[in-house]
């Protein structure tokens, strides 16, 4: 059975954009889906999201699949360096890893950001990455989705017309992820 991880942003929840479609989608092919809580923005710190998740990470093995969206993949970045045996898969929408030049998200995200990343260790503890972005995304720069995929060693995938893949943009389904997922089962 594939254990599935959905993560939100800073400001984020369970219950919003695609998250709970997505979570419906995979439970009916037969998915373990975990979407964590995490304390946004109030409490937001790496160190409290890895407090959350350490009610989560014995869920977490060869089999897993990894999704964040936002602040999602800093968190998720953080996560696989930690690891002991690769994942399966790790699927990123609208990541970053620099401080966006917006005072309310920089104070809250810069404790997930601010370090220096082991991209050798994160790239040996997933199998496969898949990055997202839109072409339009009102806070997450293009360049952004580009430094992330390369320093992953993959290419952006672009989604047209997507701002910033949440309810705000109609984003309450996301087919494009559903079918990379579908291939990795």
């Amino acid at each position: 059975m594939t254990n599935i991880f959905i993560i939100h942003g800073a400001y984020g929840n369970p219950e919003e954009n695609w998250f709970p479609w997505l979570k419906s989608e995979l439970e009916k092919l037969d998915c373990r889906v975990f979407v964590p809580k995490f304390p946004t923005p109030e409490n937001q710190s790496l160190e409290n999201w890895f407090k959350v998740f350490e009610n989560y990470k014995q869920e977490l093995n060869e089999n897993s699949i990894v999704v964040g969206h936002s602040l999602g993949p800093a968190f998720l970045l953080n996560i696989l360096e930690e690891l002991d045996k690769p994942i399966k898969a790790a699927l990123f929408v609208s990541g970053f890893l620099d401080l966006l030049g917006n005072p309310d998200f920089d104070n809250i995200n810069k404790s997930f950001i601010e370090k220096s990343f082991d991209w050798q260790k994160i790239r040996q503890n997933c199998l496969k990455f898949f990055v997202f972005h839109s072409d339009n995304d009102p806070y997450v720069p293009k360049e952004q989705a580009e430094k992330f995929a390369k320093k992953l060693c993959v290419d952006v995938i672009l989604v047209k017309n997507a701002s910033h893949f949440n309810e705000k943009a109609g984003y309450f389904k996301f087919d494009l992820i559903l079918e990379k997922i579908k291939l990795l089962l």
